[in-house]
Formats: C-alpha cells, sequence, structure tokens
C-alpha cells in the first residue's frame, strides 16, 4: 500500500519509512490546529498538500516532469505477483482469529451484559504499536450496561462522497443508481475556492454535499456553498479551528465537528475539546458541549453521526449528545477499565471498545443502541490487536492491522465481517498489504478508511499498483468479496494503463469510484454495476496544466474526494502557515461538473 500516512501528532516521533511514504512532500508542521497534549488532530486522511514529484517512466515522458498520476506511485513498483489481487483463502474453519466465548462474553458459558459501563478511561498508558509513542489516558466512568435495542432505525445517510457505504439492495446484481450518466461525461471547473491564510498549518478536514449545499471547513468555521456556481450561502464561524470531522449527515441535514475551544498561539494548542452540531440547510450552529473530568476537559480524537446521536471518542473515553438539542446521553465515568476509543456511525453505531494495555490489551467490537449506550452484540478481538477502524457499521465490517503484518503501517492486514445482532465473526478475510492499497486510521479516527467500500453484502477493495501492458505502465483494479464467504467474487473492475481506481461510495448497487489520470489524460469518475462490473463514465477532467495540478495535489491519497448529483468536489484537509514554501496557487477547494 502507497499512500501516505497522516502527518504526526507534536511531540511524536516521525513514523519510520516503509508505510509507503514518499520522500517529499513535506509533512505539515504542528501548531495551529495541532493539540500538543493530548495528540493532535489528525484527519486520518494525511495528506501533504504537495504530492511527490513525478518520476521518469510508469507512462511518463522523461522530459518535461509531468503531474504524477495515479494514486501514489511507488517509487520501485513490486513485481506483479500470480493471480495479482487474488491471495489464497484460508480454509474453513481455520480461522485462528474466531473468538472464543468465555464467561460473560456473548454466547459463552455465563453470557451476560457485556462487560463495564459506556465508556471510559481510568488514567493508563496506551502503547501504540505503529508510532511507538505512550498516550497518557484520562480519567473515566462506570456506566452500567446490558444488551438490549437494536439501534436499527435508519434515520441517517451519508454524505455524498460519505466513503463506507452500509447495506444496499441488490445483492451484487444489476440495478439503478441515483447518479445520472450525462450525455457528454466531459467535465469543467465549476468554481474554486481559495486556500485561506492561516498562522500555522490548519486543519481543514470536513466536507459534506447535499441536495442544496456543498459544505466545507475552512481555518476557524464552515461554510456553505451552492454546489454549481460556488457562491457562498451561508458561513459558521468557530472559535477555533476544527480538529475532526465526520462524513455522515443525517436525514434532515445535519453533521458534527469536534473543534478548539480558541485559536491557539502559534505552535499550541488549546485542546479538542469541543463538540457542535451543524444544520446544513439552514447554515447554523445548533449547541455546543464539552464534558469534564474534573476540572479538566476531556480531549476528544474523533466524531460520528448515527441516527440522532452525536457520538466521540479518545483515550479518555467516549461521549454521546442528541443530535437536535445537544443533551448528554453518556460521558466518560470513573472507576472504568475499558474505555471507548471511537466510533463508527451511519445506519448503526458502533464502538471500539478498548480493555488493558499492553499486550494483554483487547478490543471489544460493539454495536450499541444510539439512545441508551446498551450493547447489542459484541465481538471479542485476540489479545494483541492494538487498533482496529470501522469500515461499515451496516453490515458490520472491521479492519485491523493483525500483528503488524501489514508491513507498511496501513492498519490493512485483515478484515473481519461481524453479525450486528450476534456479534459472531461471520468470516475473516486476508488482505495483505503488499497485495491491496486499502488504509485506515485506526489509532485515532476509527472510520476512516481509504480505498475500500461496502455495499450488496461484499467488500470492495482497491488493489496495488502493479505492472500493465506496455513497457513502464501501472495499473491497478477493484475486485469484490462476499462477506458472508470471505471468498471472492469473481467481479474485476481494471483501471487501465497508467490509470489507478479508488472507490470512493456506494450508489444504490453500484460503486462510485475515481480514476486517477496519466499525464495527457484527465481523471474520471465512473459507476461500476454491482452485477456486471461494467464501467459507466460519469466524468472526465479536462487536460491542461491548471487541472493536472489540481488532480496531483488533491488525489485521494491527499485530499476529500466527493463526487454527487454529475459534480467532482476535491477539496484540502489543511491550509499551510503564511509564507509556507508551495509550488504554486493552492485551493481550498476546486469543483468540476459535466458538461451534458
Amino acid at each position: 500500500m502507497t499512500q501516505p500516512p497522516p502527518p504526526p501528532p507534536p511531540n511524536e516521533p516521525p513514523r519510520q519509512p516503509g508505510y509507503g511514504y514518499p520522500a517529499q512532500p513535506p509533512t505539515p508542521q504542528p501548531g495551529y490546529g495541532h493539540p500538543q497534549q493530548p495528540p493532535a488532530p489528525q484527519p486520518g486522511y494525511g495528506y501533504p498538500q504537495q504530492p511527490p514529484a513525478p518520476q521518469p517512466g510508469y507512462g511518463y515522458p522523461a522530459q518535461p516532469p509531468a503531474p504524477q498520476p495515479g494514486y501514489g506511485y511507488p517509487q520501485q513498483p513490486p513485481a506483479p505477483q500470480p493471480g495479482y489481487g487474488y491471495p489464497a483463502q484460508h480454509p474453513a474453519g481455520a480461522n485462528p482469529y474466531a473468538q472464543q466465548p468465555g464467561p460473560g462474553h456473548p454466547g459463552g458459558p455465563g453470557a451476560g451484559p457485556a462487560g463495564p459501563g459506556r465508556n471510559n478511561a481510568v488514567l493508563l498508558i496506551v502503547t501504540a504499536a505503529v508510532v511507538a509513542i505512550a498516550l497518557i489516558v484520562g480519567g473515566g466512568i462506570w456506566y452500567a450496561r446490558s444488551s438490549g435495542g437494536d439501534g436499527k432505525k435508519d434515520d441517517s445517510a451519508n454524505s455524498a462522497g460519505g466513503g463506507t457505504g452500509g447495506r444496499t439492495t441488490g445483492g451484487g446484481k444489476s440495478g439503478k443508481g441515483t447518479e445520472k450518466v450525462p450525455a457528454d461525461p466531459t467535465s469543467k471547473v465549476l468554481f474554486q475556492v481559495p486556500m485561506p491564510t492561516a498562522n500555522d498549518t490548519t486543519v481543514t478536514a470536513g466536507s459534506w454535499l447535499t441536495d442544496r449545499v456543498y459544505a466545507k471547513t475552512g481555518v476557524a468555521g464552515i461554510s456553505g456553498y451552492d454546489p454549481e456556481s460556488g457562491a457562498r450561502l451561508w458561513t459558521v464561524p468557530l472559535p477555533g479551528p476544527v480538529c475532526y470531522a465526520t462524513g455522515h449527515v443525517s436525514t434532515d441535514g445535519r453533521t458534527a465537528v469536534v473543534f478548539q475551544p480558541k485559536t491557539p498561539p502559534k505552535g499550541s494548542s488549546t485542546g479538542c475539546s469541543q463538540v457542535a452540531a451543524i444544520d446544513l440547510k439552514a447554515g447554523k450552529k445548533l449547541w455546543t458541549r464539552s464534558v469534564k473530568s474534573g476540572d479538566v476537559p476531556v480531549n476528544f480524537n474523533n466524531v460520528t453521526v448515527a441516527q440522532h446521536t452525536v457520538a466521540v471518542g479518545g483515550t479518555s473515553g467516549g461521549a454521546a449528545f442528541d443530535l437536535a438539542t445537544g443533551a448528554v446521553r453518556w460521558q466518560p465515568k470513573p472507576a472504568d477499565t475499558c474505555y471507548d476509543a471511537g466510533y463508527g456511525g451511519g445506519t448503526r453505531l458502533v464502538a471500539i471498545r478498548r480493555c488493558g494495555s499492553g499486550d494483554s490489551a483487547q478490543l471489544h467490537i460493539q454495536t450499541i443502541d444510539p439512545v441508551s449506550g446498551k450493547v447489542v452484540s459484541e465481538y471479542r478481538m485476540a489479545s494483541g490487536i492494538e487498533y482496529a477502524s470501522v469500515v461499515s457499521t451496516d453490515p458490520l465490517v472491521v479492519a485491523a492491522d493483525v500483528n503488524d503484518s501489514a508491513g507498511d503501517g496501513s492498519g490493512f492486514s485483515d478484515v473481519f465481517s461481524l453479525d450486528n445482532a450476534t456479534g459472531k465473526l461471520r468470516t475473516r478475510i486476508s488482505t495483505p498489504g503488499s497485495s491491496y492499497a486499502a488504509r485506515c486510521d485506526g489509532i485515532y479516527e476509527v472510520e476512516k478508511c481509504k480505498g475500500v467500500v461496502v455495499g450488496n453484502d461484499r467488500l470492495y477493495l482497491a488493489t496495488e499498483e502493479h505492472d500493465g501492458s506496455g513497457a513502464f505502465a501501472k495499473t491497478n483494479e477493484i475486485v469484490a468479496f462476499d462477506l458472508a464467504t470471505g471468498e471472492q467474487t469473481g467481479q474485476r473492475a481494471d483501471a487501465g494503463n497508467n490509470y489507478t481506481i479508488t472507490p470512493l461510495r456506494m450508489d444504490g448497487p453500484n460503486v462510485i469510484a475515481y480514476k486517477n489520470a496519466p499525464y495527457n489524460k484527465g481523471a474520471q469518475v465512473v459507476s461500476i454495476d454491482g452485477g456486471s462490473f461494467k464501467e459507466t463514465r460519469l466524468l472526465e477532467n479536462p487536460v491542461s496544466t491548471a487541472v493536472k495540478a489540481v488532480e496531483t495535489s488533491m488525489s485521494p491519497q491527499y485530499a476529500e474526494v466527493l463526487y454527487g448529483q454529475g459534480r467532482l468536489y476535491l477539496s484540502a484537509v489543511y491550509a499551510h502557515a503564511v509564507g509556507a514554501s508551495t509550488s504554486g496557487k493552492e485551493y481550498l477547494v476546486t469543483a468540476f461538473g459535466a458538461g451534458g
């Protein structure tokens, strides 16, 4: 997996090469929007604004250097493997990661309520295996829990570019999505939003698309724009920079962010302790809340929306609020020996709950009732798996780097397909880093996964780049796995020579994907039929120096990519400090629309 990682938080030793890091660009520096304690906001998309300089080959002329196509080309591409992207499946019954029922565990002798209460931590040290840094955990709370409630009512919808997708109809069969095929997919630039100025490198993560507005986080606030013209419709000012944002939007157009309580002095932080609900339709902030442990505000590392609940998690535990009113549903309590590190949202709410520390630490994957916080079902991962990410909450799919076997710090070596109702393991899928190009944050934002989506009870996964046909040609594909059996379906969408394809989201039974292009072609958005896997072109960008520069700096590995209603939005997740060295003019947002 060749994507670059998120920039490390302040005071954290840099992660070592081997994670797919390019030698350039420089990692954004800590400061404005990056807390010193606890760990700084990390958008999980991890994007330096300046990508590596393109290398000759892979379909590029040696002179002049053209913008680098594709989705993180490796400097020394691995030789293609036999049956590339199709590793052998583990034999049935030989799953070393199947949960072992035990006393108090669902399905085990003496099964009862799953563990101590909804959230939150005592003071402890969590050793991060990938980054080798101690994260100090704050005080937490006891919250009595028992099984009950299925949290099934569907009152949430993903943003149009929302990432994971959920259960869809069609079962992998052909069907219609909502995205229309234009008569002419050739696009034009609809509008661009200039990059805002900042005193320090500042997080600008967060973008949403509804039927009436495209909204984007700025330096200290969120603005809504007309999706076609880019005219600014509204601005919601915030007292400090946004730390984290969820891609989920409720059916009534509401979402949530975590932000700093005030703009910090250069090189410092005021903590990521404030939670706010944003009404994207009305263009207003509904409420702001925080949680204290004694007299100290609790800092959060992620946020999500599920049904009418806002849930925030971190090393001090998790909390939840009513999306409409901000009323507290649960929060960290003292004496709890476990804590909710983060949540996955959408149609269901799933907690990644961590118990213990070091080699004895264990992750509990819990489907919980969004209102009460009660456990609906639970799966206990094998001890020693330090971090996990929620790829989808319905059906429930979790990714982890088991025994650090991915080898590239991507957090993605194995995928666990779980039953929401019972918590039982349906199947485990091996997804080695040498073959697949997915990447999950895991450590901080537990539902920030790229290069993978879920729908039709299938996992759609981008493969790593490998040799194409012809000298220096590179390509990759999207392949599908059955989440019931763990076997590949045989479906395969090829990117084509010197293109790199990345799944973005589901559209009904179809997969919406972005194709980064070689130097003499424009990037594309395609719809992949869920049954035939036939690709239909929805949009193709023009070929010009300015557009290629945007595509290169805002490819899926570096930026947020949303597509909906015939329009493509590429947006940056950092604003540079004033005077920072850049290769040219930069934009916070560039929007494209099809011509016909």
